[in-house]
This record gives C-alpha cells, sequence and structure tokens, in this order.
C-alpha cells in the first residue's frame, strides 16, 4: 500500500527524521492560510498523487508551457495561484503513464536553502534477505539517469537484522554520502532512525530522494516515498487510515474486498487463473501471439463461487476487455466450483465478448459438463496453447 509524501513524512516524524514543516490542503481556499502557518518567506507547493517524477511532470489541461508538479513560491499570492492552478487538473510524469493522475491534495511546505542534494532508500534486498540501504551523492530528479549512466555512483548497504543499523554501518553511509562535520552528526543519528522506521512499520520501499544538506549543514528529509507490505497492515490500523482510494484503480479495490490478487494492466485480454506462476505464463502466451492482457487475476486454490463469481464481474467491468481467457489447472482449486462460478457471473451481468475455457485437472470433466449444458456462446480449449491462439484469434476477428 503506497501513501502520500506529507502522510510518508509525518510517519518518519513520529520515528525522530529531520523534516520540513508543512499543511496538506484540499482546496484552493485553504491555501493562504497554511503558507501563513509557515514560517516562509519561501514555500515549495507539492501534488500529491502515487506517482515519482512530479516535479517533471506536466499538467493536461495547462498546456506543455505550465510548470510541474513541484512549484516554488515566493509570496502568498503566488501560493493560492499555484494551487488553484494544480488542484483537479491532471498531472503526467514518467510513472503515472499517459493517463496521468488527478491532483486531489497538496502540500504546501517551508522551503530550505538547500547546499547538496543526496538520494537514500531502503528496501528488502532479497540477494542476501534482509533489509537494505541503497544511496548515491547524486540525488534529486535525475536518480533514474545515474543508475542507468553511472550505477558505480550508486552505494548499497545490506543491514544485519539481529543487530539492526550499527555505528560501522553509519559511518559507511556517511562516506558513500560524503558527509562530513555537522551533516556527518546528523547522518549517525538519522540512519538508525530511518531503519527502525522501516522495520517497524513494515515498509516495503522507503525512498528519500533528495535527502539534502542545507547550507547550515544539516540534513533534511525533503521528499519521502514510503510503501507498506500489504501482508502486514493487519498490524498497523494507523498505517491503513492512510489509505486513499482515489489513487487506486477501482477494480483492484474491488478484488482486495474478495481477497482476489488482481493488477490492471492496459491490455485487451482479460485473464481469470489461479496460481500466480500459471497467470504470468498466460500473459506471456498472450503476448506471444500478439495480443496484451488486461490483467493479472489469480483467483487462488481455495475459491468459492462467489469469489470467481466476482472476478469475472472486475473483468468484464473493464471497457478495455474485448475477450476473457479462463485458464484453470484444478489441483487445490475445483473445476467445477470454477465452472459454476463463470455460468452464475455471466448470467448475471452478461457476456459481450468472447469467452475461452480452458479447465484442466480435479473435477475438469464435471466442470466441463458444466460448462457444455450451459448454454453459454463458450469456446472450448484442450491446453494453454491452444487457448491463447483462440482468444487471440476470436479478439482479432478471426484474423
Amino acid at each position: 500500500m503506497n501513501i502520500h509524501e506529507y502522510q510518508g513524512k509525518a510517519v518518519l516524524k513520529e520515528f525522530g527524521a529531520p523534516v520540513a514543516e508543512g499543511v496538506a490542503i484540499f482546496s484552493a481556499d485553504e491555501a493562504e492560510a497554511a503558507a501563513k502557518s509557515l514560517p516562509g518567506p519561501l514555500w515549495v507547493v507539492k501534488s500529491q498523487i502515487h506517482a515519482g517524477g512530479r516535479g517533471k511532470g506536466k499538467f493536461k489541461e495547462l498546456g506543455p508551457d505550465a510548470k510541474g508538479g513541484v512549484r516554488l513560491a515566493f509570496s502568498l499570492e503566488e501560493v493560492t495561484a499555484h494551487a488553484k492552478e494544480m488542484l483537479g487538473n491532471t498531472l503526467v510524469t514518467a510513472q503515472t503513464g499517459e493517463g496521468g493522475k488527478v491532483v486531489n491534495r497538496l502540500y504546501i511546505e517551508d522551503g530550505a536553502d538547500i547546499e547538496r542534494e543526496l538520494y537514500l532508500s531502503i528496501l528488502v534486498d532479497r540477494t542476501v534477505g534482509r533489509p537494505a540501504f541503497v544511496v548515491s551523492t547524486e540525488g534529486g530528479m535525475d536518480i533514474e539517469a545515474v543508475a542507468h549512466d553511472t550505477p558505480e555512483k550508486i552505494i548499497t548497504l545490506p543491514i544485519d537484522p539481529e543487530t539492526g543499523v550499527t555505528e560501522a554501518d553509519s559511518k559507511k553511509l556517511c562516506d558513500a554520502l560524503e558527509l562530513t562535520g555537522v551533516a556527518a552528526e546528523d547522518g549517525m543519528k538519522l540512519f538508525p532512525i530511518l531503519h527502525k522506521a522501516f522495520v517497524e512499520k513494515d515498509m516495503a520501499l522507503l525512498e528519500v530522494n533528495p535527502l539534502i544538506v542545507m547550507k547550515d549543514g544539516h540534513l533534511r528529509v525533503l521528499d519521502a516515498k514510503v510503501s507498506f507490505d500489504g501482508n502486514a497492515l493487519f498490524r498497523h490500523d494507523d498505517i491503513m487510515a492512510l489509505r486513499d482510494e482515489t489513487e487506486e484503480d477501482a477494480k483492484e479495490i474491488e478484488a482486495s474486498k474478495y481477497d482476489l490478487a488482481y493488477v490492471a494492466l492496459d491490455g485487451d485480454i482479460g485473464c481469470m487463473v489461479n496460481g500466480a506462476g500459471l497467470a504470468m505464463a498466460t500473459m506471456d502466451i498472450i503476448k506471444l501471439y500478439g495480443a496484451e492482457p488486461a490483467n493479472f487475476l489469480d483467483v487462488g486454490g481455495g475459491a468459492s463461487k462467489e469469489k470467481v463469481t466476482a472476478a469475472f464481474k472486475i473483468i468484464t467491468s473493464d471497457p478495455n476487455v474485448k475477450g476473457i481467457l479462463v485458464n484453470i489447472f484444478g489441483g487445490i482449486m475445483r473445476c467445477d466450483v470454477i465452472a459454476e462460478g463463470v455460468i452464475a457471473a455471466v448470467q448475471e451481468v452478461g457476456l459481450q465478448v468472447p469467452l475461452v475455457v480452458r479447465l484442466e485437472g480435479t473435477n475438469v470433466e464435471l466442470g466441463k459438463k458444466i460448462i457444455n449444458e450451459s448454454g453459454l456462446n463458450v469456446i472450448a480449449a484442450d491446453d494453454l496453447d491452444d487457448a491463447a491462439q483462440k482468444i487471440v484469434k476470436a479478439v482479432k476477428g478471426g484474423a
């Protein structure tokens, strides 16, 4: 689960991380009062969306010459003007895709005198099975280019979960970031704080870009991108309360209610599969035959008829779907349950696009019998390769 920058900073502040003062607003009418509550005379007006690259982003409605999603303001009038331009408009960044995201909230933050911009993140390094710091002296908006062009400037430091961040670890990070004097003193305090927050809140990613050295020598967390392990959210009611469903795909929200593993994609062939590996293989073979999957959907091994019905309804609610492939290998999951769920869903919502069903495994004959006797216009398939070819052909009009 992702949260907004201002929410991430609030979480980090609870652990003692140095962040600037700021106020989140939801309408332009709140902008002036928010800015007045901050020291000034420089304010930063930041779009709050679940995507990076906001500073370089462009608003669809404002034209190519308009400023991006992060703007400086040197007066209260300028703060309000930025707020009026940004709120309610669609910000397109390198991470949003062409559709962009509507800006429904802003964060007005006290400005900072920046001497240097650094990069810092913490994530789980699966190669060593433990959390790791990833740092670079080349922070800021072009960190992706640094990773591509000069990867040697990015340093990774795994942390022993039994010891946490040791003094030696902190010194290594200070050296990697070329911190000296007051900045190094701040770093020795900050690195354990960030690691503690990462572990205790079950974060999946904590990214600070940039971590700045100010002109007075002190460090400050200038941005914060935070995501959490969804499997651990039951332990964190405070984090769950930060969820912004307007930033999520409505189909994914609906899928979460039924404990379905669903991710919306950009293609036109909807997929209903049991098992993550088989779902990935199904998407791959659809691409192999020249089409694109509209979703990843794993109904799991213990899906009920109601769960399968919900899954089918979610797929058909996507206007981009031009055909549906149901690919079930029944082990724990029974083919007859899938068949009953598909029929129930079709009877409820109708079937406006081609449907290919491939069943194999537990109760496969019963499942096929249920579908064959349903009166549905279903295209049967013998195996995965056959199923993929048939759905692609059906979607492309028999080509």
